[in-house]
């Protein structure tokens, strides 16, 4: 069969797989080569909590995402329940190594310390067995002695002592060097110290090193001697070698400590090395990954602490250079250009993932990067409409069309909802009007009506912010909305309305009335907002999206299940509120050119609470470290007392920005701090974890990319006493002694790196060659038997249109992906061996207590 379909395809015009040359694999230099990860998940709820002892059994609780130690992420807190409801989504680059992924549930507590109510621990290893599912996990006890992050740098030795009697013994020398990435403690860098104890069956000698000051990375570079064998038990024949029955006894435990001057200690984490590793050699040197204390002295049964629903997607991409891709990249690119669209390889990338979604995601940022979106997502939608036999459903499914265009929005459109929604949203959710309607849902002394005029004024205000905004929307949106309309009308040429349906189903149901409901999924707000604004929300958006589709439909009754919403919707059902939706719906899916109001205007980039050093010096004569509110938009960084306020206590114009690095951690001994350097003196502020740094540094380096007189060379370190830290050079204004970063994409408004999106895509395919071989033999049996089988299971599921093209399509795909896989395996086998078990890169894993 697939020998015959092969021949057809053979014969067929179709577009070569290797359109451009590549360097012979392994020629890539691993250098060049980015390993990129990226977490994206979802904090569902929380169930069965441990209740209080007290009367009042409720608690106040929030969640936290940590990698390691350092929290990176938490949800908003959910007051008085058991069962809190987070709804939380959550994406960030990952920009280190770690080994767990954590998440804590808290109960709020305003006097006190939080409290840790238990935890979800997933190894870096197992979040593959977790991609996508959403699943509860099992709260499990937080222990102070488990809760560890970082490695130690250390070397053992033995050599040969002679006493001062003249007899020989053996003498064990522990050199502890160094420490990388502990935890910070209480939102600052710690301040270690190590223990080394030699411990045996009767024996426990412990020695200590200094303490080192505001660090997370120490440099102790201490020795420590330890007599290992007596002179009795020496003999010639095993000179450098320790007896058999003392080298299995004796072991080296290096604990870690943050000192706690006035309060007590705090545990960082061990190591335990036995003796023995020095059988075969004289010398062992390595470094170490902390572990927790007394592991196996756990209690076996403990109380059910409760559940925490997740959903969780745990990416790592090895990005190859550019030149690696372009076959791929032209094979995708060309398919809008495919007839019919089934058959292109973006299309057959959907129709073979486990969740279309995992394809969507890259598709959708490659396609827009190189304008290919438009023609790719029009096909689609054409594919749909076939299948559509009702006008009032039209575009109501989950196909892959429907889902590329949230996708579309989703990126393009997010400036667009800011300028629109944000205000209102905003006075919404910090507002603490009630909108309550339902009879049944009152709280005591509502009054109804009340309720009833607080949510007209929202939905009169949010409706007229949204029709008023046609010249805000996008070129995308508008382009891929005029070619909908076009081909709903061709479908359904007797439905006046179908033109105004197929645009209000995604602006208004999939867009605007999402972005209402859900305003954090959308980056509106920080947090999923409390019940009653939720509920506010709700209301808001099912009455917005009721009159998109009512105005575009031009019915003359919504379509409300509850009484109280459809007399409630009686307010808006009138001439005007049409005429408003079919203008807005015509404005939006023109192909006329627009003078958009929004150009003029500054784009809103990324706002954040953050430290900054101070300027100026204190009275003292030192300088300090400041919290305020950064906000950036494409032409200033700005920062503020406080979130909201209109006067910025410093403005650095975008065009002023030279450089933006890292700083490193022994200017100020402070953690994730990086440095604007402008045309006045530099900025230095600290995030408050690695992600946020590696966000804004992003952000900051993307927005003045193209900016004139950008340093090449750049001072990692700060000018402080006379000198850089860093060079040690004295002049304040001395040539930067380090290379600056190299530029990143320049597109503000959208940033893709289109060879990690091909590698995504690459990763993908890879996955589901099974299903792709699977597709392959389908149009091998319908080339063949011409038509569908009795029993089609195989391929039932499968859109195949033109099984000869499909089947050269999967060819192409199947030879690239073969091709690109052999640099992946040579740099995965390159970095194997480079990275030697024991190094910084690849530390071991030692036991536990």
């Amino acid at each position: 069969m697939a020998a015959a379909v092969a021949a057809a395809a053979a014969s067929s015009e179709a577009p070569a797989a290797t359109a451009t040359a590549k360097p012979e694999a392994g020629d890539e230099d691993s250098r060049d080569v980015r390993v990129l990860q990226s977490l994206r998940g979802k904090i569902c709820e929380a169930k069965n909590l441990l209740p209080y002892l007290g009367p009042n059994k409720m608690r106040d609780c929030f969640c936290t995402v940590n990698l390691d130690q350092e929290e990176v992420y938490r949800t908003q807190v959910v007051e008085k329940s058991l069962s809190p409801f987070f709804s939380e989504e959550f994406y960030f680059e990952i920009p280190r190594t770690f080994q767990y992924l954590s998440f804590y549930v808290y109960d709020k507590n305003v006097l006190q310390r939080d409290l840790r109510i238990g935890k979800v621990a997933i190894k870096k290893e197992d979040l593959c067995n977790h991609s996508g599912i959403e699943t509860w996990f099992s709260l499990q006890p937080v222990d102070s002695n488990s809760e560890v992050q970082g490695k130690v740098h250390l070397e053992l030795k033995l050599n040969e002592l002679i006493t001062d009697n003249g007899t020989v013994c053996q003498q064990l020398v522990v050199h502890i060097k160094a420490c990388h990435g502990l935890p910070l403690i209480n939102g600052q860098s710690c301040d270690p110290y190590a223990t080394v104890s030699l411990v045996g069956p009767s024996r426990n000698d412990q020695k200590k090193t200094k303490v080192k000051k505001k660090t997370s990375n120490p440099q102790f570079n201490e020795i420590f001697y330890f007599e290992v064998t007596r002179s009795s038990s020496y003999t010639r024949k095993s000179q450098f070698q320790v007896e058999e029955e003392d080298i299995e006894k004796l072991e080296i435990r290096i604990d870690l400590w943050n000192n706690g001057n006035l309060v007590q200690d705090v545990f960082l984490g061990e190591i335990k090395v036995p003796v023995n590793v020095l059988r075969n050699d004289s010398s062992h040197q390595a470094w170490y990954l902390l572990q927790p204390k007394d592991n196996g002295n756990k209690p076996s049964k403990t109380d059910d602490l409760g559940s925490l629903r997740l959903n969780i997607c745990y990416t790592e991409d090895c990005v190859l250079p550019s030149e690696y891709y372009g076959p791929l990249k032209t094979l995708l690119l060309k398919s809008p250009d495919i007839q019919p669209i089934s058959a292109s390889a973006a299309y057959i990338l959907g129709e073979i993932c486990r969740d279309k979604n995992d394809a969507v995601l890259p598709l959708v940022r490659l396609l827009l990067h190189h304008d290919k979106l438009v023609p790719f997502a029009t096909a689609v939608a054409e594919l749909d409409l076939k299948d559509t036999q009702e006008a009032n459903t039209i575009f109501r499914g989950n196909s892959l069309a429907t889902r590329c265009l949230d996708e579309m929005m989703k990126i393009v459109g997010g400036h667009y909802l800011k300028v629109t929604l944000k205000p209102i949203l905003d006075e919404i959710c910090e507002s603490s009007k009630s909108c309550e309607i339902d009879p049944i849902k009152l709280k005591e002394g509502d009054n109804v009506e009340n309720n009833k005029e607080n949510l007209r004024y929202y939905v009169d205000k949010v409706f007229s912010t949204i029709i008023e905004s046609s010249m805000s929307c996008p070129t995308v949106m508008c382009d891929i909305f005029y070619s909908l309309r076009q081909m709903a009308t061709q479908r359904f040429p007797n439905d006046p309305h179908v033109q105004y349906s197929a645009v209000s189903s995604f602006v208004f149901l999939r867009f605007f009335a999402v972005a209402v409901v859900s305003p954090h999924t959308f980056h509106l707000r920080p947090h999923h907002p409390d019940a009653q604004t939720v509920r506010t929300l709700t209301l808001i958006s099912k009455t917005i999206q009721t009159l998109g589709s009512w105005g575009s439909l031009s019915k003359s009754k919504s379509s409300f299940k509850e009484t109280f919403m459809c007399e409630f919707f009686k307010m808006f059902q009138e001439e005007r509120y049409i005429r408003a939706v079919k203008k807005f719906l015509d404005e939006i899916s023109s192909t006329e050119t627009k003078e958009s109001s929004g150009t003029s205007e500054p784009v809103h980039l990324k706002e954040g609470e953050m430290y900054k050093r101070a300027q100026g010096r204190t009275r003292i004569g030192k300088k300090n470290f400041k919290k305020r509110w950064f906000c950036l938009t494409s032409r200033e960084l700005t920062y503020h007392r406080q979130p909201g306020s209109k006067d910025a206590i410093y403005t650095i114009p975008v065009k002023n920005i030279l450089a933006v690095e890292k700083l490193e951690e022994s200017s100020f001994n402070k953690k994730n701090m990086f440095q604007v350097i402008h045309t006045e003196k530099p900025l230095y502020v600290q995030a408050n974890n690695c992600v946020e740094a590696n966000e804004w540094i992003d952000v900051l380096r993307r927005v003045s990319r193209c900016n004139q007189n950008r340093l090449s060379f750049y001072h990692p370190s700060v000018y402080l006493n006379g000198n850089w830290l860093c060079c040690q050079e004295a002049s304040e204004n001395t040539l930067g002694c380090k290379p600056s970063t190299a530029g990143v994409p320049a597109d503000i408004r959208i940033d893709i790196d289109e060879d990690r999106e091909t590698e995504r895509i690459y990763s993908l395919f890879t996955l589901s060659m099974l299903k792709l071989q699977k597709m392959e033999e389908a149009c091998g049996t319908i080339a063949v038997y011409q038509g569908p089988q009795k029993e089609p299971d195989d391929y039932s599921n499968f859109v195949i249109e033109d099984s000869v093209t499909t089947f050269k399509t999967i060819q192409q795909i199947k030879s690239i992906i073969e091709k690109l896989s052999e640099p992946h395996e040579k740099y995965r086998k390159k970095r194997s061996s480079s990275a030697k078990y024991g190094s910084k890169e690849n530390p071991i894993v030692g036991k536990a207590s």
